[in-house]
């Protein structure tokens, strides 16, 4: 089996309500698609939504990677030599994450119908349902405790609530009024986003355990490059601390579990390049005896799709931020994993078993 074509085509999907982070906001969830053809008729589908602020990449980048750069590396290759090609992906191009993870994915999806399996068998097939979380944007106290228990009452029983944006003393407030609005029995996951610094993630860590406040984990509370004050903060507190931003590729991933910098990674798609080297991430963690999230972001089911495909075939990937689709208003994408609430299956067909994408318009790239 070869590649014989390749198309790209943007897509745009407004959101049912805005996502804000320490980081952005987002109103739309812009992406690009792609879509690989092979010589006997099979198809895979990727996708990369171009996150400047996180991984640098925009969506005029990305386009070109994978038009000028990735295409022709790799029409005509042969899926019986597929180590190389994933090898060729990460060596004929530096950085460019985000079009490495479109173009990854949708290779997986061809090889594991070729296969004739679905991808989380593929790959190592340890479960077939999972779990998400779903997220809650940074606004004021009360707007968040709203939300809060609105995603409760929908029958999510973990909620990441992203921080980090204004002064310390909001963040505790945030936090307070949302527990005090969704009682106990919620699990609550902190995202700082790169919000703080060492000395403020210590200082509100300690204040929200001294309330009781019961935080399950604390994402990225200090800059990306900050690996020492990383450190510093899971050193001095009880409270998990989990590594994103800090994590891109297998050789920070080292960095952070020699140093024991964080207590968890979590790991996407679109920092690490995709699956190939999301893999090797997850590995060093696990000999290390440390667990991994997997995570995305602002994606349609095609990227969450693959993320959760990949998520489900790993025993130490055991946490799960799938919750991009819940918050577009419209779907595009036919197929894929199956939503009931809070809970995911992974289809049973073969790939990652996404039937259809509707697009308008695209650049079809032929050997």
């Amino acid at each position: 089996m070869k590649i014989a074509n390749i198309e790209t085509h943007r897509i745009a999907v407004p959101l049912i309500k805005p996502f804000k982070t320490a980081l952005r906001t987002v109103e739309t969830a812009e992406t690009l698609v792609v879509k690989i053809t092979c010589d006997n008729g099979v198809v895979g589908w990727g996708e990369a939504p171009p996150t400047v602020v996180i991984t640098g990449d925009s969506m005029s980048s990305i386009e070109s990677a994978v038009q000028h750069v990735l295409t022709p590396f790799l029409v005509k290759q042969d899926f019986a030599n597929y180590e190389a090609i994933f090898q060729g992906i990460n060596s004929i191009l530096i950085g460019n994450s985000s079009a490495k993870a479109a173009v990854d994915m949708a290779l997986y999806d061809c090889l594991s119908q070729h296969c004739q399996l679905p991808l989380y068998q593929f790959l190592g097939g340890h479960k077939k349902t999972l779990e998400t979380d779903y997220t809650v944007s940074v606004n004021g106290p009360e707007e968040m405790g709203e939300d809060a228990v609105s995603y409760v009452q929908q029958g999510f029983d973990v909620l990441k609530v992203k921080v980090g944006k204004d002064d310390v003393k909001t963040d505790i407030e945030r936090i307070k009024e949302i527990r005090s609005r969704i009682g106990r029995g919620i699990k609550l996951r902190l995202d700082a986003n790169q919000g703080w610094t060492a000395k403020e993630a210590i200082t509100i860590i300690k204040k929200m355990e001294d309330l009781d406040l019961r935080i399950e984990l604390v994402e990225q509370p200090v800059k990306a490059w900050d690996i020492a004050g990383l450190k510093q903060v899971t050193d001095h507190v009880d409270t998990l601390i989990m590594a994103d931003e800090s994590v891109f590729n297998p050789k920070q991933a080292l960095e952070v579990v020699k140093n024991r910098s964080a207590d968890l990674i979590n790991i996407k798609l679109m920092k690490a390049g995709g699956i190939y080297q999301a893999q090797t991430i997850n590995q060093l963690a696990e000999v290390s005896g440390m667990e991994c999230m997997v995570g995305s972001m602002i994606e349609t089911k095609i990227g969450i799709t693959a993320a959760a495909h990949f998520a489900a075939s790993k025993k130490n990937i055991t946490r799960f931020d799938f919750d991009a689709p819940l918050m577009l208003a419209k779907e595009v994408v036919e197929g894929g994993i199956i939503y009931s609430g809070r809970k995911i299956s992974l289809p049973e067909t073969n790939g990652l078993g996404i039937t259809n994408v509707e697009v308008r318009g695209g650049v079809s790239l032929e050997c």
